[in-house]
């Protein structure tokens, strides 16, 4: 069900809303209210020889991705938007992963792998070392927030609900790895939590295949927010659109 009415939080003749095309339909946000979450963008998920890599998932997709976020977080920026940095692991002695009574530590594939490869013991997602940290080229800089996190959802035992809310954001974009594990996590909780969420579909990777991606886009389109494209978005927030764009949005082709 499509519709060309924009939806979203009511309008405030003070503060005129931002149009973003998007589908099921258009989505009102204003800079003051809206945040741009950056999923983690780590070596863990993105770099050669992080953990995804080294488990065997295919990470071809990412630095296209990294590309595509790059151009959102400089727009929401320019905008006034504020930027908020996921970033997923555990301590050292991987306390925080959860022992054998924990089904992360059963399905999480980065402890997994440390199992079966003793070599790696300590290298995946441990606070402190290279595959926890940010990729280079994603970093954040003053005004940005950075949120730790331990699961899947950026809102579990985290800061993030009261970061945002203190702030008075109520609308959500959504970028970052893996589409259909951390990204459609957080958004479902942001959803159950009242919030407006907006997925750009061309700044998030999948870790299982097109296919994979496709089914989160519906899921979002259809049950928790709206789907839309990084072009969608700067030129809803005055940026230029890139003379690039892969996807048209009607369907066709600190430390908190």
């Amino acid at each position: 069900m499509t519709s060309s009415v924009p939806a979203g939080l009511p309008d405030d003749p003070a503060h005129p809303a931002l149009i973003v095309s998007a589908r099921p339909e258009p989505l009102r946000i204003r800079a003051t209210d809206t945040a741009l979450i950056v999923v983690d963008m780590q070596n863990a998920y993105a770099s050669l020889g992080g953990y995804v890599d080294q488990a065997g998932f295919d990470i071809s997709g990412a630095q296209g991705t990294i590309g595509h976020i790059q151009r959102a977080i400089e727009a929401a920026r320019a905008a006034g938007v504020l930027v908020v940095f996921l970033q997923n692991g555990w301590d050292a002695g991987y306390v925080e992963a959860g022992g054998p009574g924990s089904p992360n530590w059963h399905k999480s594939n980065a402890l997994k792998t440390m199992r079966a490869k003793p070599d790696l013991q300590g290298r995946f997602l441990a606070k402190g070392g290279w595959d926890y940290a940010l990729v280079d080229t994603l970093q954040p800089t003053a005004g940005d927030i950075v949120v730790p996190k331990t699961r899947y959802s950026g809102f579990f035992n985290s800061t993030l609900d009261s970061s945002l809310r203190a702030r008075g954001i109520r609308n959500l974009v959504f970028t970052g790895i893996a589409t259909n594990v951390c990204v459609e996590s957080s958004l479902r909780d942001a959803f159950h939590l009242e919030y407006f969420s907006l997925l750009l579909e061309d700044a998030t990777h999948e870790l299982g295949g097109p296919a994979i991606q496709a089914a989160t886009v519906y899921n979002v389109e259809t049950f928790f927010g709206w789907v839309s494209t990084v072009d969608a978005f700067c030129t809803a927030l005055g940026q230029p659109p890139s003379t690039t764009c892969a996807t048209n949005v009607s369907g066709e082709l600190h430390h908190a």
